[in-house]
């Protein structure tokens, strides 16, 4: 199944996602970005599956909540896709 990255600024930020995803239904977990990904220094990123990510994506943008950066796992490594 395909996974999708997050990335938010803060952990505050990621919390926030987190919890209008949770109210929501979409299953998340939060965890450090790694710093190659985020170039943002001390930034968060909130995982969802794929099948969830359009969902996830509309409901953060209603409540007025954009990830800085959006990634997809494929064959082991990690794609930016454009928001």
């Amino acid at each position: 199944m395909e996974q999708y990255w997050m990335i938010a600024r803060s952990v505050t930020y990621a919390q926030r996602m987190e919890r209008m995803l949770m109210a929501a239904g979409i299953r998340t977990r939060i965890f450090r970005a790694p710093r190659d990904l985020s170039n943002l220094g001390c930034a968060y990123a909130v995982e969802v599956t794929g099948g969830a990510l359009r969902s996830a994506l509309s409901i953060l943008r209603s409540a007025g909540l954009y990830p800085a950066k959006l990634y997809l796992l494929q064959q082991g490594k990690y794609v930016e896709i454009s928001l």
